[in-house]
Order: C-alpha cells, then sequence, then structure tokens
C-alpha cells in the first residue's frame, strides 16, 4: 500500500538537519541503532534495544532528558524521556510546581491562574507498550523521538517551545518477552507472538490497564506517580491496537454512557483533541479511522490509564490502531465503505505494513502536540478551572445528576402537571415536560446532596486493609488527612487518629467515585432491545469492595486535621497481657493469614476455636486463631504483630472451645499455556498473603496422584473451558499451539481442563481428602464433581441441556451486590453478616441434597448495591458460596470473583478460609 504523507524510510532525507546545539554530533537514527529498522516487515526491537537508544539518544540530544521512574515487576528500569525546547529542559522543576499549582487549584484567584498559565507548559503524556501484544505503539515511539529530536520545521519548533512531552513505555517486561518470542523463529514468515506462553506481565497480562484506581502493580504505581503526584499533564496520550476491522484506527470521541462523576469540560476538550486528530488524518488523506459507534469503547469505568485520567482532570485519549511486524490485510467490509459522521474517510481494502502503521501513529502523536501547543495556556486554565470547581463543589451543597434520580424525576412528573406556557417546542419535546418545581424537590433533595467528605474511624474491623485503600487514593494523587485531636462531624464525634477525606479537592471526581455508588444507566441496543455489552465493568466501588466502613458527611465540617505526607504503613499491632499459655488473635484482619502462614511455616501448632471466644476484655468472633506458648511461636507473633498490625492477645490459659487444628497446605493454582488473567491476580493475591503453592497445569492434573503433591487446587475463573451457551460464562480460549514450534521446557504447559480425563483425576483428589475451588466460570467443573450444585439461572435447551438466561432476562456485567454471610460457618470466618461481592456474569447456584452447605447466598429483590443489573430479583434466595463434602475432601464452589484483579479485599477471606480449611478438615477424618 502507497505510504501518504512522509515516508517512514525517507525518513533520513526528510529530518536530517541537525538539532540545535547538539551535544555530541549527530542524532543517531533509527536504521542506524537497531539490527534492522524498527518498522520493518518481520522485525521488532526488544525493550533491551529500546533502553539501550533512549540513553544514546540522552547523550546526544540536548531536546531530552531521560529520567527513571521506577522497576517493573521483573526489575528492569523503566525510563520516561522528556523531551523540550533545552531552556524548557533546564528549568523542569519550575514548569512542573506551575503545573502541580494549576492542576491542584493551589491558588484561589482566576488572575492568579492566569499567570501561572501564560508562564507556564502545556505537559503531554505519550506512552507505548501498555499492550505488549499490540506491537505498534513502542516500534513508532522510536521513529517518534527521532524525529521530534532532529525535526527543525516550524511545528515541531513551536510544539518544543510550548509544551514537555513525556514519552513513556508501560511495560518493559511485555515488550521484551513479545519481540523475542517473535525474533526467536529464523524463518521470518513463520514469526509470530500469539503463542506466548505466559502473561506479558508477569501477573496480569491485558490487565495491566485495569489497575489504575487500585495501583497494585510496580508499573502502574510508577506511571500513576507521573501523571497525578509528579507531572500533572493536561494530556494523556495511551495508545492501543488493534483497529476496528474494515479500518486502520479508532480515534476519540467515544460512545456513551460517560461516568457522571467528572467535570464535562473533560469530555468537551477530549471531543476537540480528537477531531483535531481525525482532522489531520483526513488531511493527509490517511483514511480508515472511525470514532464513537464504530467500536465500543465509552469512558465510564475508571480503571483504564487514558479513563482514570478523567477523574483527575485530565483528557484520557484511547487509540487502537492495526498493524504489527507480520503483513496483513485490510478486509472489504461493505459498510465501512460508506462515509459517515463516525467514520468520515473509508479506505480500500488491500495490503498492510507496520510503517503504515507508524507513519499513522506520527500523525496522531503529530495532532495531540499540535492541539497542546496551540491551546497551551486555555489547557492550563481550563485544568485549573476543573480543580476549582472541583473544590468549590466540596465546599457547598451539590448534587450528581444520575440515572436513578432521573428516573425518580420522571416518576414524580406523573402526579405533577407541566408548566404551561411554553412555545416553540415540537409535541415529542412537550411529551418529556414535568413541572420545574421538581427540580428542586427531586434532583436538589437536600437528603441526596453529595457528601462534603468522608470520615474513616480507627475502629476498623480489618485496618490493615483500610490503610491499603487510603493508600490507593494517595497513588492517585487524593488528597487524605489524619486527625490529631477529636473532633465532630455530621453530628457525631470521632476520635484522634481518624482519616478524613474531603470533597473539597481537585481530584473530587476521584474520591466520589471511589466512595460512591456508580449508577450505570440502562443501555440497551435499542429500546426494548437486549443491553448493551458496557466497555468492560459497571460497578466497582472500592470503599465497598474492601469492606471499608466509613461515614458520609453532607455538611461542612473542620478539625485538627494533618495532611498524610506519602504512602502509609500501618500502626504496629501489639502482644496484649501477659498470660503463658499461649495466644488468640482475631480472624478479622486479612493479616491475620499472613500470621497462620508464617506460623505453620515455622512448625508451630495452630488452630482455629470454633465459637466466640474471649480474650483482653473482648469478644472474638468464632474462628479465632489460637497459638500455643512456644520459644518459636513468641518470636514470629512479637515481629509479625507490629509488621502486620493485627493485636495479639497473650491469656493465662487455653481456650476450652472446640478447636480445628491447622496444617501447612501444598496449594496447586491451575494455570493453562498462555496464562489466565484471573490466576495471574490470584497468584498475585497468595504471594502477598504468603500462601505456599504450585502452578499446576492441565497435563499435571490429568496424570492423577494429585494427592501427593497437593492439599489445594484452585480454579480461578477462566481456567475451565466453557461449553458455547452453556450456563458458566466466560472461559474463552484461544488456540494451543504445535508441541513442535514452541521450545521443549514450555510443552508440559499445553492441554485444557477436559471432563473425560481431568474431572476423573480432580475427583479422586478430592475423595481422598484433597480440596477443591473453584471460583467463577470454573463452577462448570464443580457442578460435574458434584450433582448437588447446580446452576440456578438457567433455561433448558429443547436436547435438555442448560444454557445461561437470555440477557434481556438477567444481565449484571461487573457490578456489586450485596450477599449475605454466615460467619459461624468455617469457610466465612472472620466476615460480616452482610458483605459487598463482586458479580460478573457469574452463576449463582440452587444446592439440594445434605452435604452442600449454604455459606454466602442473596436475599432480597434488589441486591444491586454499584453498577448495573438487569433482572437482578432473580438472583433471590440463589446461593453464592457453597462447602461440599466429597468423600474426604471438599468443594469450595464460589459463583462470584472473590478476588477479581485484586480489588474485594472484603471477600478474600473466602477463598483464604478454604485454602486452610479444608486440609484441616481432612486431616482430622
Amino acid at each position: 500500500m502507497l505510504l501518504l504523507g512522509v515516508g517512514l524510510f525517507a525518513l533520513a532525507n526528510a529530518a536530517s538537519a541537525e538539532p540545535i546545539s547538539p551535544k555530541v554530533g549527530t542524532i543517531t537514527a533509527p536504521s542506524e541503532a537497531f539490527a534492522q529498522e524498527p518498522g520493518s516487515d518481520y522485525f521488532l526491537a526488544n525493550y533491551d534495544a529500546y533502553e539501550a537508544y533512549l540513553k544514546k539518544l540522552a547523550t546526544q540530544s540536548d531536546r531530552m532528558k531521560l529520567v527513571d521512574i521506577g522497576k517493573s515487576a521483573e526489575g528492569r528500569t523503566m525510563w520516561v524521556a522528556i523531551v523540550s525546547a533545552p531552556a524548557n529542559l533546564a528549568k523542569l522543576d519550575h514548569y512542573k510546581d506551575i503545573a502541580r499549582k494549576l492542576a491542584k487549584a493551589e491558588v484561589k484567584t482566576e488572575a492568579e491562574a492566569q499567570a501561572l498559565a501564560t508562564e507556564g507548559k502545556a505537559i503531554v503524556w505519550i506512552d507505548a507498550g501498555m499492550h505488549a501484544s499490540e506491537t505498534v505503539t513502542t516500534q513508532s515511539q522510536i521513529h517518534v523521538l527521532y524525529r521530534m529530536l532532529t525535526g527543525t520545521d516550524a511545528e515541531t519548533m513551536r510544539v518544543l517551545n510550548d509544551e514537555i512531552v513525556l514519552f513513556g513505555q508501560d511495560n518493559p517486561d511485555g515488550l521484551q518477552l513479545i519481540a523475542d518470542w517473535y525474533m526467536r523463529n529464523p524463518v521470518k514468515t513463520d514469526r509470530e507472538f500469539r503463542t506466548i506462553p505466559r502473561l506479558y506481565q508477569k501477573y496480569i497480562g491485558h490487565d495491566n490497564n485495569r489497575d489504575s484506581f487500585m495501583v497494585q502493580m510496580p508499573e502502574t504505581e510508577a506511571v500513576n506517580r507521573q501523571l497525578f503526584r509528579e507531572w500533572f499533564p493536561q494530556i494523556v496520550f495511551n495508545q492501543h491496537q488493534t483497529g476496528p476491522a474494515g479500518m486502520v484506527v479508532f480515534v476519540p470521541p467515544f460512545r456513551d454512557p460517560f461516568n457522571y462523576n467528572y467535570n464535562p469540560i473533560v469530555m468537551t476538550e477530549l471531543q476537540e483533541v480528537g477531531s483535531a486528530m481525525h482532522s489531520r488524518l483526513v488531511s493527509e488523506e490517511k483514511g480508515g479511522s472511525g470514532m464513537r459507534s464504530a467500536a465500543p469503547y465509552s469512558t465510564w469505568h475508571n480503571g483504564m490509564e487514558r479513563s482514570v485520567a478523567y477523574f483527575h482532570n485530565s483528557i484520557g485519549l484511547l487509540t487502537e490502531i492495526i498493524g504489527g511486524p507480520t503483513p496483513e490485510k485490510i478486509p472489504l467490509i461493505a459498510d465501512t465503505q460508506l462515509a459517515r459522521s463516525d467514520e468520515p474517510l473509508p479506505i480500500a481494502p488491500g495490503d498492510w505494513h507496520l510503517k503504515d502503521s507508524l507513519e499513522y501513529q506520527w500523525s496522531l502523536d503529530r495532532a495531540v502536540m499540535d492541539y497542546a501547543s496551540r491551546n497551551r495556556e486555555r489547557l492550563l486554565m481550563n485544568i485549573w478551572r476543573m480543580g476549582h470547581q472541583a473544590i468549590a463543589k466540596g465546599n457547598t451543597d451539590s448534587w450528581t445528576t444520575t440515572p436513578k434520580r432521573v428516573d425518580a424525576l420522571k416518576e414524580a412528573g406523573k402526579d405533577a402537571k407541566a408548566d404551561e406556557g411554553y412555545v416553540g417546542y415540537n409535541s415529542r419535546a412537550r411529551e418529556g415536560m414535568v413541572a420545574s418545581s421538581l427540580y428542586a424537590s427531586v434532583l436538589k433533595d437536600p437528603a441526596k446532596r453529595d457528601p462534603r467528605g468522608y470520615v474513616l474511624s480507627p475502629e476498623q474491623r480489618d485496618m490493615p486493609t483500610t490503610i491499603t485503600f487510603l493508600n490507593a487514593l494517595i497513588k492517585n494523587g487524593v488528597d487524605v488527612d489524619r486527625a490529631t485531636a477529636p473532633f465532630t462531624a455530621g453530628g457525631k464525634r470521632y476520635p484522634a487518629g481518624s482519616y478524613v477525606v474531603k470533597t473539597a479537592q481537585a481530584y473530587r471526581p476521584h474520591v466520589i467515585d471511589m466512595f460512591e455508588p456508580q449508577d450505570h444507566p440502562h443501555d440497551a441496543e435499542y429500546p426494548g432491545g437486549p443491553p448493551k455489552a458496557p466497555y468492560d465493568i459497571t460497578g466497582y466501588t472500592l470503599a465497598y469492595q474492601m469492606g471499608v466502613t466509613f461515614d458520609r458527611v453532607l455538611d461542612g465540617f473542620s478539625g485538627a486535621f494533618e495532611r498524610v505526607p506519602d504512602l502509609m504503613t500501618v500502626a504496629p499491632g501489639r502482644v496484649i497481657g501477659a498470660g503463658k499459655a499461649g495466644w488468640l488473635v482475631g480472624h478479622e484482619a486479612n493479616n491475620a493469614f499472613l500470621l497462620t502462614n508464617r506460623l505453620l511455616k515455622a512448625g508451630v501448632p495452630v488452630s482455629w476455636i470454633e465459637p466466640e471466644t474471649k480474650a483482653g476484655g473482648k469478644t472474638l468472633a468464632p474462628g479465632a486463631i489460637w497459638v500455643p506458648a512456644s520459644p518459636a511461636a513468641s518470636g514470629i507473633l512479637a515481629s509479625s504483630t507490629r509488621q502486620l498490625g493485627i493485636d495479639a492477645y497473650a491469656v493465662a490459659k487455653a481456650p476450652t472451645g472446640a478447636k480445628l487444628a491447622l496444617k501447612p497446605v501444598r496449594v496447586g493454582l491451575v494455570d493453562r499455556y498462555g496464562g489466565v488473567i484471573a490466576a495471574g491476580w490470584t497468584r498475585w493475591v497468595l504471594e502477598q498473603y504468603e500462601f505456599p503453592f504450585s502452578v499446576v497445569y492441565p497435563q499435571e492434573l490429568d496424570a492423577g496422584n494429585l494427592n501427593a503433591k497437593y492439599d489445594v487446587l484452585l480454579f480461578a475463573d477462566g481456567t475451565v473451558p466453557s461449553t458455547a451457551g452453556g450456563p458458566y460464562p466466560g472461559g474463552y480460549r484461544f488456540g494451543m499451539p504445535d508441541a513442535k514450534t514452541i521450545p521443549a521446557e514450555y510443552r508440559g504447559w499445553l492441554g485444557e481442563v477436559t471432563p473425560e480425563k481431568t474431572l476423573p483425576s480432580v475427583a479422586a483428589f478430592a475423595k481422598a481428602g484433597g480440596t477443591v475451588v473453584t471460583v467463577g466460570s470454573a463452577n462448570r467443573l464443580a457442578t460435574l464433581l458434584d450433582p448437588q450444585i447446580q446452576p440456578a439461572l438457567v433455561t433448558k435447551k429443547p436436547d435438555g441441556t442448560l444454557a445461561a438466561l437470555d440477557k434481556k432476562a438477567f444481565y449484571i456485567p461487573g457490578a456489586i451486590l450485596s450477599a449475605k454471610v454466615d460467619p459461624r460457618q468455617p469457610l466465612a470466618y472472620g466476615m460480616t453478616p452482610t458483605v459487598d461481592i463482586f458479580f460478573d456474569e457469574s452463576q449463582p447456584f440452587t444446592l439440594s441434597g445434605t452435604a452442600a452447605k449454604k455459606v454466602a447466598w442473596f436475599e432480597g429483590p434488589a441486591p444491586l448495591r454499584s453498577g448495573w443489573a438487569v433482572g437482578q430479583q432473580r438472583l433471590n434466595g440463589t446461593v453464592a458460596v457453597t462447602d461440599v463434602d466429597l468423600g474426604r475432601g471438599k468443594l469450595f464452589a464460589m459463583g462470584p470473583e472473590v478476588t477479581q484483579r485484586a480489588q474485594p479485599y472484603a471477600t478474600f477471606k473466602l477463598l483464604f478460609n478454604g485454602l486452610i480449611y479444608g486440609p484441616a478438615v481432612a486431616a482430622t477424618r
């Protein structure tokens, strides 16, 4: 295909001029620095080569400064190349200070802000490589950097003068893995990277772009620090692929719905930038761009890099482009050939090469930089305005209009006559009119106003988890305060040590989004039609997922508060009392499992006390941990209680209630070739809580004799293949490579969990005393293991097999629901009688027989707490989590995703208890 614009391989001629005041000679071109020029067919540059090139450029150009921002999960250095005019680079701290003052609205008046905006520089973040298999972005960035460091045209010089561009690489480990895997094959036409053996981020693969508000991964923390605590860019450009079929690239604007918490200036500016990007492509006759309806992307979910930007008053851009090192074709799709508003310039079908994508990517990057240059002062002023408005909203009565409030307005309008006297409105408009008096009584109902702040008392059931929650806010640049003296808020007295998160701050949208429920609209394909799938999940309120206790304060309040300066560590726990018999520890804190695992690893006896017990003047709920006195136990308790922020009670005599003696466990975490993201998240969680485990692949399961190596087999969501249209959605599959085409060390990872081979081995394992834990879609295996467990929300097909309900009848695409729990059961020790549980097209159960116990269940017609649910009343009476005896062993079936993306700390205990409880029971049988 003919390249339009400046050809990539004419680059040496197009930008051969030396940069202003080069440090050392000329700038090395990509064609000279790599084994082949990035953008060549059948070639990928890996991170080692990319990093070396960055370092070389940093020594050659006075337009670039290279900054180390942290380490990746595998220990590689993450670099940001800061590109600007030499005079700007000499004053980076000054411009960073201006960006912070404006983004955080630290200046109070318009005049002060305007003075800073006039002096300041636009800050633009442009990254690459978030999803390593999306190879265009990093290969493109290499050329973009070279062009920006060597170009002397008027536009380049203006951009360099007006702004500071931060070029980042989000996933060094993935780039190295993907490029090395692709290049390993000497036969060019056989090169591919789709069959990599594991996830391209050590733990979470593609979900590295779902971690932005939780900030669990080191790469996310490094990037977020640059975005919201260091540089505060007005534009965050997160580049991806692949583009819509029959087209080249998706470019914003996005489809609805947008989230109701952020400032609408973000959306209007986003549309401006997106339009500038489309216009640039069209003006250069680069066809095949699409927007809005051309792809499913929306701006609802907070967890992605470009979308978390909206909640920080920054313009978040996402592009999705086609291309890769192996040439491909643009297919002819009839509908894409008819120009329309969302696809302004169709492109002809034909051959496509990586260098073609790189030319488009250059135009897109250039359009963003040009927009930032031309709108420098306005961008700086508007980020201040959004922050200033957020602070004002937090200091006054304010309301957020959501679908539920609009529905309430319509309902109230049925009984109130609409205002008369309006003329010039068509009949359709008149049909929608309601009495204007309802605006104040419904949409401005005083009881429904937004909080002025949130107070988290130190009397938390699980303070270490609360600190993790607050740290997630801090990692996102949110201001968190700590009370240094008692104070009153909302008519309630709080002690010193309480944490306060006020909404009168620039990042108010993010604060609200983390504490308040998401109210996703009912989004149908057409009126009365099936629900339209959202882009990612709809309900994710982090305070709910983590089980944090907080109060919403609707009126203004003050007190002796000090700003938390940086990430916190939990206050040290204590050993309370002087008893010599042993120690009792409550089951409420997740960190109690860390203590338990350390004790078991050291060979120290540990038990759970089945009834309530008393210690230190407190009543400990069922499941309290009992540790008999010993020198080994004393040392571990003394150090671990301090580090983990949990208390142990030294008692004078052993508790008399029934005990369950625990044992060290051997966990087999099931995965598959290529990696299952949910299993990767689970692996990370197990490592954080020091559970001993090994990764198990289907071939090993099929071979049997599993009890000799494992006490528990854990099947995360997606590890058991689902039948097409069956009752357990998810569990999708990619094809397995031919064993002969991959290194011998990975061939043992091939295979799938099957009813024919795997089921008999797993059933034998359980009957002989093993524990099987199934989560989410993996519960297809639970149903096969024990017919007492059946999917609850199903319909029977003509052939007698079961299928999930039609989505018009039941559809919950990622939301938070309220579930009932029985904390007297070992699987639920340490939990409260009601818990917020994440549910993503999950399948609850019906139980029969007496061997299956109901541990968690749904009760009532409206369990939805945050997000979107169609037919939620159908959950009433269904079981979420069950405990089943299988011979001498146990089966714990957990319908909802109790560890989804390592966010729902409140339901981690269901998994953690299961890993320990099942083997303990088996040891006593």
